[in-house]
């Protein structure tokens, strides 16, 4: 079969898209403080600042992947730009925080049309032999955009005010929409009847959950709310599973998780994220309080984790058709592994020499163990599901990701403050942040000192907890993501007319 002519520039447009959702998120945490400042923001303001467009973007996922299969996946990643370029124009102007609140709910609507549609479009434009490379440099892009978020933050704040952070979004959604009519072409799968049922209960129980992940650290499951909201989301979640095993035409295939080296990759991929989530959470902390990085230097300080990424993407990508995504897999998930271990042993005064070895270790294990995963999960899903199949890809990675600051954040928090002097200060007993705080109105500077061993400890049992998590992503590698050769992508049961192809969607509508 032949493959698209303008497939690798096809792969700009959809890095370019990608890029713009991950550099927001990255550069919007460095402008807080200002934008705190400049709005008058309360601390409860600053919180739905961040976490209105995580709620939005993770509860509408699934139900935009299956609008991408149905109504076009060149159309909803172009809708989604266009959207996500408009609510940045509104949080740019927001004047009130409440303003900015709704240019943020606005922008994860926009960013929950796009992300789907960019993987999905991807597995239909490249075949099973290129479709590695493929993954890898999207999966690149992500991480610069991570990294990189933060310095370009901080180097547009010192010259800028605040509304820069959303402005640059405008003219890369532009680009990336007129790319995206010029080369693209539409794919989509064949006419299925609306799940309107299974979207609502998707989008109920998935935005549930992650308000839960994210509410449950500060009062634990004897707070009200959080019940309340653990209570949906199970409810939500399990109505969902049982709708969409009865439904004649269901949103998601759940059968998708009949099939091992589906399922194998989806768990994989949670832990590993969720061991990447904590990871940025407790090592930003660990930069600024313990070592006292500005917000700039601590965007920095993870270059090694991103070069070492973009290398080791490549190596992987190029490796793939020798080894199978299994033995990639696993190999990259005990890197990070160890990676994990060797931040363990961070103490008050390590050197630079300790973490960049740590970074590249980190990254070099994920260039490796990603875009295998990946390649893995998306290989094992059918054509004509691309869009819901991306979705779930999606849903997997943020469901880890917020499991990891909730899951991590616990073990920091509690390990904080069993390790902090029986006489310290209650108030300080909680967070460094809190120690810190204390300290500096009080002058104590042993306090300070205190704090500074109490979290390095509680880091160290953080990121020993991480790297358990990762080598149970790479045991459940092992046994369940068989592939069906060297260099096989899925072990998928036998193809009907309808998943023919990787490109044959493509093809027909180009």
């Amino acid at each position: 079969m032949d493959r698209h002519p303008r497939r690798w520039l096809i792969l700009i447009v959809l890095c370019l898209s990608t890029l713009v959702l991950v550099i927001d998120n990255m550069v919007l945490t460095v402008a807080i403080p200002t934008i705190a400042e400049d709005l008058k923001a309360s601390a409860q303001d600053l919180q739905w600042i961040l976490d209105s467009y995580m709620l939005v973007f993770a509860g509408l996922l699934l139900t935009s992947g299956s609008l991408s299969d149905k109504f076009g996946r060149r159309r909803t990643m172009v809708i989604g730009l266009a959207l996500f370029g408009a609510a940045s124009v509104v949080a740019m102007k927001a004047t009130t925080p409440e303003a900015l609140i709704l240019g943020r709910v606005l922008m994860g609507v926009g960013g929950a049309l796009v992300m789907p549609s960019t993987l999905s479009i991807l597995i239909t434009v490249f075949d099973d032999e290129e479709r590695p490379r493929a993954i890898a440099a999207w999966s690149a892009v992500a991480m610069v955009g991570l990294v990189g978020g933060p310095v370009l933050g901080g180097a547009l704040l010192a010259h800028f005010w605040w509304g820069v952070v959303f402005l640059i979004n405008i003219p890369i959604a532009a680009l990336a929409i007129l790319a995206a009519l010029t080369l693209m072409p539409e794919s989509k799968g064949p006419w299925r009847k609306a799940d309107p049922l299974g979207m609502l209960l998707s989008m109920v129980g998935m935005t549930a959950l992650i308000w839960t992940i994210i509410e449950f650290p500060k009062g634990g499951l004897d707070d009200r709310g959080t019940q309340v909201s653990l209570a949906v989301t199970v409810v939500s979640l399990v109505a969902f599973g049982l709708w969409e095993t009865r439904c004649a035409s269901p949103m998601v295939p759940l059968s998708l998780f009949r099939n091992r080296v589906f399922t194998g990759a989806s768990f994989s991929l949670v832990l590993l994220t969720l061991a990447n989530g904590g990871l940025m959470l407790v090592l930003t902390q660990y930069l600024q309080f313990v070592l006292d990085y500005s917000a700039t230097e601590t965007g920095l300080a993870f270059t090694p984790l991103a070069v070492a990424t973009l290398a080791f993407n490549s190596v992987g990508a190029a490796l793939l058709p020798r080894t199978g995504n299994r033995v990639m897999a696993v190999v990259g998930l005990l890197v990070i592994a160890s990676g994990f271990g060797l931040l363990s042993q961070m103490t008050t005064d390590s050197g630079w020499g300790l973490l960049a070895a740590s970074m590249c270790l980190m990254g070099a294990g994920s260039g490796l163990a990603m875009p295998a995963a990946m390649a893995a999960m998306m290989g094992a899903i059918p054509d004509e599901h691309a869009g819901v199949g991306s979705a779930l890809n999606d849903t997997v990675q943020q469901a880890g990701a917020a499991l990891g600051v909730a899951v991590l954040g616990a073990v920091l928090s509690s390990t904080f403050t069993g390790h902090m002097p029986a006489g310290a200060p209650e108030a300080a007993r909680h967070s460094i942040g809190d120690a810190l705080a204390v300290a500096g109105s009080t002058g104590d500077k042993a306090l300070v000192g205190a704090a500074h061993e109490a979290f390095t400890s509680a880091m160290s049992a953080s990121f020993l907890a991480g790297a358990a998590g990762v080598v149970g992503a790479a045991v459940l590698a092992v046994f369940l993501m068989r592939d069906g050769g060297k260099g096989a992508t899925a072990d998928t049961e036998p193809q009907t007319d309808a998943d023919a192809g990787p490109n044959r969607l493509a093809e027909a509508s180009h």
